[in-house]
Formats: C-alpha cells, sequence, structure tokens
C-alpha cells in the first residue's frame, strides 16, 4: 500500500514537472535539479529560482520518491546527494524539490 502510494506520487510529480517545463517554455538543452530540503532550504530555492516543484513527504519516504522520480525521467541532472541526506529521518528533510539554476527569479 504505501509502496503504491509513493508510485502514485512519484507518477504526479513527473507530470507536473513535464507540465511545468512546457508551460515555462523548457529548451530541449534545459533540466531540472532536485534537492532533498527542509523548509528553510525549499523556502530559500523558491525565492532564487523560478519554477519550482515541490512534494512534501514523510522523512522516511523521501529517498523512495526521490529514486521512483529519478527512474521515470530521463536525461536530468540530479542535485539531491548532499550532506545529510543519508539520513533523511534525522536531518529534517521533508521535500523533494526540483528547479532550473538558470532560471532565477526576477
Amino acid at each position: 500500500m504505501i509502496n503504491e502510494t509513493i508510485e502514485r506520487k512519484a507518477k504526479m510529480y513527473v507530470y507536473d514537472l513535464n507540465n511545468c517545463a512546457t508551460e515555462n517554455g523548457f529548451k530541449s538543452d534545459e533540466t531540472w535539479e532536485f534537492s532533498l530540503a527542509t523548509d528553510l532550504e525549499k523556502a530559500a530555492i523558491e525565492k532564487k529560482y523560478f519554477p519550482t516543484i515541490s512534494a512534501k513527504v514523510l522523512p522516511e519516504f523521501l529517498s523512495e520518491l526521490f529514486h521512483q522520480v529519478k527512474a521515470k525521467l530521463v536525461h536530468i541532472k540530479y542535485n539531491a546527494e548532499k550532506a545529510g541526506t543519508h539520513n533523511v529521518t534525522e536531518s529534517g528533510l521533508q521535500y523533494l524539490i526540483a528547479y532550473n539554476p538558470n532560471r532565477l527569479r526576477h
């Protein structure tokens, strides 16, 4: 049941990524970068970049969601393996957030 929920959330996240990229005119060479983030990190990324797509998940399911999303996407840069991600539950990470580092908010 939990795996089905994560799978469904991953599909919805990928769908949102594709729609957002289309709506914002991403070129074929533009990609999403991903980060696992705390509330503060998420807010900082959203303040700096536009567009962003985030999903809040219980910490114990965050890594699984990231891997499910990664498996569903092709030609994507991944920036989610940063310090503290190996013990997600204790690190305060709750969000998977995608952004394009070349698209700064004005």
